[in-house]
């Protein structure tokens, strides 16, 4: 229900709903800051409303009782927060659109670029060198990667010894724990340890060539991997 407000000798009514506005308490109030999406349509009609309240009160305020100075003061105030924030969101969406921009343009000279991002399969070649890597953030005192087969089965251990924090290359010959030859296919590798003292998993990385950029959350670029993988341009640890 909509109520009014008299200001004034000469009996003008305000709405509930301007005074709330102008006051910050209404929902129209918090309507108009929490919506992101319009917010320089919003904090215009703020400030036309914001404009509209003070002048009305100018013109029916009470000779013998004029307005506060301080509370125009605070007013006028409160009209260039919300001009201030509108002016800000927009510049920072522009900057964002810029850096995105930037970062394409960056990303798209990745492509045909072998790189390691995060997953945890493996193409193997029988007698073919394969590179992949482990992220840690911390350092680990003892790091061990395990290559599973396609039937759930641990085929090899490979002991990393300590490593520090940070991106792990490794560049191994598919052998099983045996030393044989591990047959061609796809294989899972996982990374355990001991870090900070504790057990403790590091984060695998893979290889894949990047083929193409496209955009992903939030306009930022990401890339598509031969492998099937497509990995955020930020998420990529290492290029080959």
């Amino acid at each position: 229900m909509t109520t009014s407000t008299t200001i004034g000798g000469a009996g003008t009514t305000v709405s509930q709903t301007l005074l709330d506005t102008m006051n910050g308490t209404g929902s129209a109030s918090s309507a108009s800051s929490s919506s992101s999406s319009s917010s320089a349509t919003a904090g215009a009609n703020l400030q036309s409303t914001f404009l509209q309240l003070l002048i009305t009160q100018m013109q029916n305020q009470d000779p013998t009782n004029p307005m506060d100075s301080s509370q125009m003061t605070s007013q006028l105030a409160q009209i260039d927060t919300v001009t201030g924030i509108s002016q800000l969101n927009t510049s920072l969406s522009s900057l964002a659109t810029q850096l995105n921009a930037g970062q394409t343009s960056q990303a798209a000279l990745l492509i045909g670029s072998s790189v390691l991002a995060p997953g945890n399969s493996i193409s193997v070649t029988s007698g073919k060198a394969t590179e992949f890597g482990v992220q840690l953030a911390s350092a680990a005192s003892d790091m061990k990667v395990n290559v599973v087969n396609s039937a759930g089965q641990i085929v090899n251990t490979l002991d990393l010894g300590a490593q520090p924090a940070g991106t792990v290359p490794v560049t191994w010959t598919p052998v099983d724990s045996a030393g044989n030859a591990l047959a061609t296919g796809t294989y899972t590798i996982t990374a355990t340890g001991t870090i900070n003292g504790a057990a403790g998993v590091g984060t695998t990385l893979t290889p894949g060539t990047v083929e193409s950029v496209v955009q992903g959350t939030g306009g930022a670029p990401s890339l598509v991997l031969s492998n099937g993988n497509t990995v955020a341009l930020t998420s990529v640890a290492a290029v080959l």
